[in-house]
């Protein structure tokens, strides 16, 4: 089970890092944008690490206090529901 949810972390971050720079390419190139909900969407299903990573790479989203604050805090909160998984899986369950 551990493999599944490392696999489903992996290919959520990763198209979170991608869409934070597609993102940028386009404000950049003023095309059209990546609505916020869907890249706090990709990072809430399991791509915070990838939405950090791409927007300290891109120098995307990073004045934003809502992703500034809410991208580490949803990092957090999955961080956290996974060592209680952990701690269950191990002593509760």
């Amino acid at each position: 089970m551990t493999t599944y949810i490392l696999l489903w972390v992996l290919v959520w971050s990763i198209l979170a890092f991608a869409l934070m720079g597609v993102d940028k390419w386009r404000a950049a190139s003023h095309g059209w944008r990546i609505p916020e909900k869907t890249l706090f969407l990709t990072a809430a299903l399991g791509g915070s690490l990838g939405a950090i990573l791409g927007m300290q790479l891109f120098r995307h989203k990073t004045m934003h206090w809502s992703f500034k604050l809410g991208m580490p805090a949803i990092l957090a909160v999955q961080v956290l529901l996974a060592l209680a998984l952990s701690w269950w899986t191990a002593f509760g369950g």
